[in-house]
């Protein structure tokens, strides 16, 4: 039987700040992408997010990005690799104290926005990533896009590798993501989310921005928390891939 995890990118608050709707996406993800301060999320968030997501039953993962609250992540930053391997230990390792006090642990780790895209192509910036992991937990998975520098790296230290594809972003030819600048980079429509969730679980490929069918083999299947109507979404998607006879599970 086919089977797939499902994250989500969650913890997307600072202060009075909310951007994601925590609880009702942690009842249906398998999977949490927990902000670790860095580009979204404070202490007390981080807090009740692994509280829910052990309460649930839900995989916890730090999602460590570029020291850049203002820009949210997703502004291109330049790190000496020494700095952005300890900067990564340092998110996960905030994060495992929550989690530890939750009865739960940091169960892999995903970079966001700007660091993402990097690291797909970048092997100094994914080397400095891997080797944060590792000073953190050299036994953590990793998560990130198939064919990546990140993942050659991550496999080369050890790491476990695990792909993952996203249902609501646009892809090149090439299997990278189209930028968010660009038209046409984000899928609205939520018709289309589902049907490429299904698409993309049961073939491993997805039609490309060009029209072309490409091959996106992925473990786990990245649902957008901070878009409108995010919760309902993501309850069609596990419904239409159990309907489709693709079991929901986590990877880690």
């Amino acid at each position: 039987m086919i089977s797939i995890d499902l994250n989500a990118d969650l913890g997307e608050g600072f202060g009075r700040w909310r951007l994601t709707d925590d609880e009702q996406l942690l009842s249906v993800v398998t999977s949490a992408n927990v902000a670790c301060g860095f580009h979204a999320g404070d202490a007390a968030t981080m807090r009740k997010v692994c509280e829910l997501a052990a309460e649930r039953g839900v995989r916890v993962g730090a999602q460590v990005s570029y020291r850049d609250l203002a820009g949210f992540g997703r502004r291109a930053m330049d790190l000496p690799s020494s700095e952005l391997a300890a900067e990564v230990a340092y998110q996960i390792g905030a994060l495992e104290v929550f989690a530890r006090a939750a009865g739960t642990r940091v169960s892999y780790v995903k970079p966001h926005g700007a660091l993402y895209n990097r690291v797909v192509h970048d092997e100094e910036q994914a080397a400095a990533v891997v080797d944060g992991v590792v000073l953190a937990d050299a036994t953590l998975p990793v998560l990130g896009l198939p064919g990546s520098r990140f993942l050659k790296v991550a496999e080369r230290a050890g790491l476990p590798a695990v792909t993952e594809a996203f249902a609501d972003r646009a892809y090149t030819d090439q299997g990278t993501l189209v930028p968010r600048g660009q038209d046409g980079a984000v899928i609205t429509d939520a018709d289309a989310v589902v049907e490429r969730s299904v698409d993309l679980a049961r073939t491993g490929t997805v039609v490309s921005h060009s029209g072309e069918r490409i091959p996106v083999r992925a473990r786990s299947l990245c649902l957008h928390g901070d878009t409108p109507g995010a919760v309902e979404l993501a309850r069609r998607v596990r419904a239409e891939l159990a309907a489709s006879g693709v079991r929901v599970e986590a990877f880690a």
